[in-house]
């Protein structure tokens, strides 16, 4: 099923000549430090050391790079994704409105008003604010991004998967963060063309399993509520596009608790010197769950964002 899909391994390959180099070619290295605790070998890739602190900048760069004209930009956002829009926007000089509901990580907030973008919070939760990203749309005939639903998102993110399998060895697993469904559906379409009998297994959090439900029921599962500390994984209603891009592709989703995501965080920082946030750190807190699963093999994962508030990192460092 590699064959016939939405997203192009062609544009996957255009798209690293078109993103900023600065979210380009971040670093992949084994971590012995962690290896001896999780029971495999570890390649991390390091998605936060770039100037919004997360994966985001490649599928928004490689999106507004590819827009007509100079529309104006409207989405909604938990943070990081508003903040690659943000970052791409204004290098063009486009205009971005953004929204976000009321209790969006104050950080993320800041970091969206600081690159030019209108921020608007509304609404108790991200679906509430998508809605009101998609009235605004109407009302102001300004161009709606949605993530998971734009295909150059995923091809962006698609980078990841080319830069991972520079890897000297083949991967058995890679473990990638799910929420909305970009970052996963562009690693796997690139790895399942080029390194099939590599897993790609994605890892959502246990109080947003929409993702996981709707994937193995092959129909869109929705969800009252997420009820996560991970808000990059908090995804209540998946696109039927973001659920098809996965199908073919994705080997398996599993689910964390949250208390494992901040003992996840904790090893990154103590053993790499990184503070993730809780999204960031699925792939680690998987394997700490799943541990006898991953037992000695070669697995890959993605640190994904690092956007964590002075609080944050009070509450989840402690000892």
């Amino acid at each position: 099923m590699t064959d016939a899909h939405r997203l192009s391994l062609d544009r996957i390959a255009q798209a690293a000549g078109v993103i900023d180099p600065v979210f380009l070619n971040s670093p992949q290295f084994r971590v012995e430090s962690l290896e001896s605790m999780l029971g495999c070998r570890l390649v991390i890739k390091v998605e936060t050391l770039n100037p919004i602190r997360s994966f985001k900048g490649r599928g928004a760069e490689y999106l507004v790079a590819s827009l007509d004209g100079h529309p104006h930009l409207v989405c909604a956002t938990a943070g990081n994704f508003g903040q690659g829009m943000a970052y791409a926007a204004r290098k063009r000089r486009l205009s971005i409105t953004i929204f976000a509901c009321k209790t969006a990580n104050p950080l993320k907030v800041q970091r969206m008003r600081a690159l030019g973008a209108d921020v608007r919070l509304t609404g108790e939760d991200f679906d509430e604010a998508h809605e009101s990203a998609k009235v605004f749309a109407v009302e102001n005939g300004a161009v709606l991004i949605e993530d998971g639903r734009e295909p150059a998102l995923g091809e962006g993110a698609g980078t990841i998967g080319l830069e991972l399998l520079r890897f000297p060895e083949r991967f058995d697993s890679i473990l990638v963060p799910l929420g909305d469904g970009s970052l996963l559906a562009g690693i796997a379409r690139w790895v399942k063309a080029n390194q099939p009998s590599t897993q790609m297994i994605g890892v959502c959090a246990s109080g947003a399993p929409a993702m996981e439900r709707s994937w193995r029921s092959m129909k869109v599962q929705q969800l009252d509520r997420a009820e996560t500390i991970a808000d990059g994984l908090a995804v209540t209603a998946p696109f039927p596009e973001a659920l098809g891009d996965l199908i073919g592709l994705v080997d398996d989703i599993l689910l964390v608790d949250d208390e494992t995501l901040v003992t996840a965080i904790r090893h990154a920082h103590e053993a790499i010197g990184l503070v993730l946030e809780p999204s960031g750190a699925a792939g680690l807190a998987a394997l700490q769950t799943y541990r006898e699963r991953f037992e000695g093999k070669l697995i890959g994962t993605i640190l994904s964002g690092g956007n964590v508030t002075v609080d944050q990192m009070r509450q989840w460092l402690a000892s």
